[in-house]
């Protein structure tokens, strides 16, 4: 009886260390599976409070920029007041000045702005810019009025005076500084207008802070050496135009396989097509309805150069060149097909 029970005894100790056995060569695999689920959730949990964090950054950008964009608006219209004030009854000296600061301040707010909040500010600089060329000219002093005199009549049997040589109409002043091509009652401008195939060229005397404008020109090459106020060129095809330090702004409207070499604190483009532009500009550069244009930094040197640039107030530190905002392109996920920058291989550095 006693050996019956040492054996019954014996069998359950067996039964019991038997699932121990079988239990043994899973523990490895269970063991892998208790380090792997923790190392997983530990990744998934990594990188959830990456997104967490990278969308918290996100919106502390986009409060700082609201706030940014707000700031610019109120300080913008509020320097735009003071401007406008001074053109009506002020010191026309002190309004450009204030207008200079108030182009200024747009150029360095460019980076957070809104692309309609830029071409508001452009045009508001553009309108301002224009009522003080308006301003200066009507305080520019009248020319006196003469009388002319009447030309007697040869006495009965005298013999007739030989006859002058025709004296060439004043009325339409030579290509260079002339009231030509301005809005109409606005101010006396410089420029070209209307010629093929020529040289032209304007010196710093003849540009100092004047509005020059270049229009309706067919493969001329134009060199303007010196500091201009602004500068247009519209409707020229075939054209090379080498230009110094622009103190506001340059506007290209209409015009077609044109180089232009050009430096000015901003750019517009409009209706421009297959066109190089070698440009230093301090704000963004402006493309609207333009296609094949494409943009290279500023090479152009002569005589006098650096004087100039300190005259206009540019930045020679500051270039934009690679900068273009497309009005026309709102994707932000993929370049503007409508221009491009010039291979450095391709880039032109000798304009002799």
């Amino acid at each position: 009886m006693e050996a019956a029970g040492e054996v019954a005894a014996a069998a359950p100790a067996e039964e019991l260390r038997a699932p121990a056995a079988f239990v043994a060569p899973l523990q490895p695999e269970m063991a892998a599976a208790a380090v792997v689920l923790p190392e997983r959730l530990q990744r998934r949990e990594a990188e959830r409070q990456q997104g967490v964090e990278r969308q918290r950054q996100k919106k502390e950008a986009q409060v700082v920029k609201e706030e940014q964009s707000e700031f610019f608006v109120a300080a913008f219209a509020r320097e735009r007041e003071a401007v406008e004030a001074l053109l009506a009854a002020g010191p026309l000296e002190e309004a450009a000045a204030r207008l200079q600061g108030l182009q200024k301040l747009l150029t360095e707010s460019v980076r957070f702005l809104a692309p309609y909040e830029v071409r508001q500010g452009q045009e508001a600089v553009a309108r301002l810019q224009g009522d003080l060329a308006a301003r200066r000219q009507e305080l520019q002093p009248k020319k006196k009025f003469a009388f002319r005199a009447r030309k007697k009549e040869a006495a009965p049997g005298s013999e007739p005076r030989p006859a002058e040589p025709a004296r060439p109409a004043a009325a339409a002043p030579a290509p260079g500084c002339g009231p030509a091509e301005g809005e109409a009652g606005g101010p006396p401008l410089c420029g070209f207008s209307g010629a093929e195939n020529e040289e032209l060229e304007l010196g710093p005397a003849e540009l100092l802070q004047r509005d020059v404008v270049l229009s309706e020109l067919r493969g001329c090459r134009v060199l303007l050496r010196g500091n201009a106020n602004t500068l247009r060129m519209r409707d020229c095809q075939g054209c090379t135009v080498l230009c110094g330090p622009v103190s506001t702004s340059a506007l290209v409207d209409g015009c077609s396989d044109c180089l232009l070499v050009l430096a000015c604190q901003q750019l517009r483009t409009h209706r421009t097509r297959d066109s190089q532009f070698y440009v230093h500009v301090t704000s963004r550069a402006v493309i609207e309805d333009c296609t094949k244009v494409s943009f290279a930094p500023y090479a152009w040197s002569y005589a006098g150069i650096e004087r100039d640039f300190e005259s206009s107030g540019l930045d020679r530190n500051r270039n934009n060149w690679n900068l273009v905002d497309d009005f026309d392109w709102l994707a932000t996920d993929k370049p503007s097909p409508n221009w491009s920058l010039i291979p450095e291989q391709e880039r032109i550095s000798c304009w002799d």
